[in-house]
């Protein structure tokens, strides 16, 4: 598994501005965590979505492409940063 954090700087209230996903070894991913501006947040897996929160249909891109546009932040984090903000996703759900 591999962990990312992708920071959307923008202006748009009913959009997300950090998400946090889980990837698989195919680069689909299998969890992720989306905050909102206003302090919200949801989250998705396998086996659980929403009209605003679900997963992605095709392989995550690589991290520097998605860096190389000036209004994301991409990094890689570590599994316990995941798990900690999906933790506090599910609970405020």
């Amino acid at each position: 598994m591999r962990y990312v954090k992708v920071a959307w700087d923008h202006e748009f209230i009913d959009d997300p501005v950090l998400y946090l996903s889980e990837l698989g070894d195919d680069g689909y991913e299998s969890r992720k965590v989306q905050f909102y501006r206003d302090g919200r947040s949801e989250w998705s897996d396998e086996s659980s979505e929403t009209a605003t929160v679900g997963l992605s249909e095709i392989p995550f891109p690589p991290l520097e492409e998605i860096a190389s546009q000036p209004e994301f932040t991409a990094k890689v984090i570590t599994p316990e940063e995941f798990e900690s903000a999906w933790n506090e996703a599910r609970a405020n759900s």
